[in-house]
């Protein structure tokens, strides 16, 4: 996977666990390669007007680029997989029917989905700093909540994110939530402002 300048984008191997942020790292890749509508939509083969007609040249070139983008997505998606999970994949044939087999395994229906993301959503609601926790933890753990949200197609605002970073402070943060509130437009503010204002009153 040869970059130009920036360097090749490595595929993250995956082993069964966090799928989604998996997904979304391969996501990435195969658009950095257009090859993210092979995977998703797969390819057609060119229709003949007639059962036996010969394909034109253009359309053996356009199927031979089609078999080629495929087989490199397809590897694309074996060569990110455990091989643990490899066994699920080995027998498909093109790089969508691959990426549909660990789809619904590991993403779950629409259904899945939607409860696994009203157990997040509740989470999001209740979470706050604990006493004796550091500020930077649980940063790191709110954080890392809202982007599962999101990967399972929840829309937070910056505001959203904001206002409950604010709210579910302890009370040793109360005076420096109060003064981002007075100074800052918090309709604005970036989430990533906020937590530079946190960490350098903290300090």
């Amino acid at each position: 996977m040869a970059g130009s300048g920036m360097g090749e984008l490595r595929a993250p191997i995956f082993n069964g666990s966090n799928y989604d942020f998996w997904r979304i790292k391969m996501c990435t890749i195969f658009k950095s390669h257009k090859l993210w509508d092979m995977v998703a939509n797969g390819h057609e083969q060119p229709v003949k007007k007639e059962e036996g007609e010969a394909l034109t040249a253009a359309q053996k070139l356009a199927l031979e680029e089609n078999v080629a983008k495929d087989a490199k997505a397809l590897g694309l998606i074996q060569g990110a997989v455990s091989d643990d999970i490899f066994p699920r994949i080995a027998l498909k044939e093109s790089a969508k029917e691959a990426w549909e087999i660990l789809q619904q395994e590991f993403r779950g229906d629409k259904n899945v989905r939607s409860v696994k993301l009203q157990a997040l959503r509740r989470e999001f609601e209740y979470t706050r700093v604990h006493d004796d926790e550091p500020l930077s933890g649980y940063v790191t753990k709110l954080l890392e909540l809202v982007n599962q949200m999101k990967a399972y197609g929840e829309v937070l605002t910056e505001q959203r994110i904001v206002q409950k970073l604010l709210i579910s402070l302890s009370r040793e943060y109360d005076s420096i939530a109060e003064v981002i509130e007075e100074t800052k437009d918090t309709k604005s503010i970036g989430v990533q402002e906020v937590i530079g204002s946190l960490k350098s009153q903290e300090q």
